[in-house]
């Protein structure tokens, strides 16, 4: 388990220049429509609430087309990341739209030392972020650190059980097959591809991930000091989770095609520290 930083950032690093050139993430609506924001972001837009002024910290924001959505909302916003490369693309996206937005290269658990503790109104995660950690009561202390007193988490995420879930078989059914606790043990994947349409190839295929329970992502943060202000169930999701058994809605977001209030597939969640 001692090297899936260096795993996991050499996937990250050969996927960045794929990921900022696929019309997922919609480079080119950021650069044609200056109002334009990442669905992610519009998603939760009236969860979110007001930004204005606000000094935001986006965790693990890779090639920051979420970050510079906040900023267009009116935060002042930095954004931290592991991958260079994927720094890189998010740097030439503010660049060329013009956003001031602060991008940091660090682990996200050095946070509070190269950002600085006690310092954000907002620590904002976005979706498929955690799955990388293998210990979520370490991040949560990481969210403690950085917020200021009343200072609050906003938090969308795949939701565990749907991390849980094999591939669909051939007569439709939904198998149960992975962790949906935290194990030690990381769960390995060697896939060729990534989660957008792209034509690249690439080389460094290998990934460690692991599952947070839902009851374990709450009692982490309760422990480490702040309180629960929401928690939002979604039955859908911003990728193809599950190829074969989806489709995709007028938000760009995807659904199982049959009897899609079986599975939460996503998660909001917002938390305030103590005062």
């Amino acid at each position: 388990m001692t090297d899936y930083v260096t795993i996991n950032r050499a996937n990250w690093d050969e996927r960045a220049a794929a990921h900022a050139a696929s019309p997922d993430y919609a480079v080119d609506r950021f650069l044609t429509d200056p109002g334009y924001l990442s669905e992610v972001v519009r998603f939760d837009l009236d969860r979110l609430g007001d930004v204005t002024g606000l000094d935001v910290a986006h965790l693990q924001c890779h090639i920051g087309t979420d970050t510079v959505s906040l900023h267009r909302l009116g935060a002042r916003t930095t954004g931290l990341d592991f991958s260079g490369a994927s720094l890189a693309q998010a740097r030439a996206l503010a660049e060329r739209t013009g956003a001031a937005v602060d991008f940091v290269e660090a682990d996200v658990h050095d946070a509070p030392t190269v950002l600085g503790r006690n310092r954000f109104d907002l620590v904002y995660t976005g979706i498929g972020a955690l799955c990388w950690l293998p210990n979520v009561r370490r991040w949560a202390g990481v969210v403690a650190d950085l917020l200021r007193p009343g200072g609050r988490l906003f938090l969308r995420e795949g939701h565990p059980m749907l991390s849980t879930l094999d591939d669909p078989r051939p007569d439709g059914t939904l198998a149960v097959e992975y962790p949906y606790f935290e194990r030690p043990e990381p769960l390995v994947w060697d896939g060729p591809g990534t989660y957008v349409q792209t034509e690249a190839t690439f080389q460094h295929t290998v990934t460690h991930s692991w599952n947070h329970g839902l009851g374990e992502v709450v009692t982490a943060l309760l422990d480490a000091g702040l309180d629960l202000t929401m928690l939002v169930e979604h039955d859908s999701a911003p990728w193809d989770a599950l190829p074969g058994a989806m489709v995709r809605d007028a938000h760009g977001e995807w659904r199982l095609a049959d009897r899609p209030w079986r599975l939460a597939q996503t998660y909001t969640l917002q938390a305030r520290r103590r005062d």
